[in-house]
């Protein structure tokens, strides 16, 4: 009997949460298709988030930073590492590979987060159309002072935050991939007329 009590005082105590958010984009095609730019793990993650709050790591991993999180009496900073596989055609999966909380080594102890995200292309003509859908998860043993807060409080403030951090991504996603896929689209243009002028001219070298 005491271990099940313990078992379910644990149980009380593991906060979970979740949210899932969708996004549906229309982007008009320049010169070079848009799956191409989705083949840049860079420029897409700078997409999602601030530049200044990404770390590339190699092997098309990211370090992301996020801003500190508040909740409740507790204040937070989450750090992501995801992974963006660009392998196929046309679709594109972000996970995340490890995390950890800065600021506060009982939560970083305790704290498990899952991301997980897709980005799947259809053209038609000129317009492509991107559909994508991300998870995300997280789930922390709360610390004594919240213990007693009541549960339901708990998971509505926090699955409002989440919310909050993927359609903040969700809005950054929507404004910037079309701004910097039109910027790279005009930077690849600009660059095949030397590029062809640059292979001609080795073909001719004696």
């Amino acid at each position: 009997m005491r271990g099940l009590r313990i078992f379910c005082e644990y149980r009380f105590s593991m906060l979970q949460l979740f949210t899932h958010q969708s996004v549906n984009l229309e982007v008009s095609q320049g010169k070079v298709p848009l799956r191409h730019y989705l083949r840049q793990p860079r420029r897409l993650m700078h997409a999602l988030m601030n530049p200044s709050q990404v770390e590339e790591l190699g092997g098309d991993c990211f370090r992301l930073k996020l801003r500190a999180i508040q909740f409740l009496m507790l204040s937070i900073r989450p750090v992501v590492d995801l992974h963006i596989d660009s392998s196929r055609e046309r679709y594109l999966r972000v996970r995340s590979v490890d995390c950890r909380i800065e600021g506060n080594e009982f939560v970083n102890e305790r704290f498990h987060l899952t991301l997980s995200g897709i980005l799947a292309l259809q053209t038609r003509g000129k317009v492509a159309q991107v559909e994508g859908h991300a998870k995300l998860a997280i789930a922390v043993d709360l610390p004594p002072a919240l213990q007693f807060t009541p549960k339901p409080l708990l998971e509505v403030t926090g699955n409002s935050i989440l919310q909050g951090i993927l359609m903040t991504m969700k809005q950054r996603l929507m404004r910037q991939l079309v701004m910097d896929y039109e910027l790279w689209n005009t930077q690849q243009t600009a660059q095949q007329p030397t590029l062809l002028a640059h292979n001609v001219a080795s073909t001719q070298t004696p």
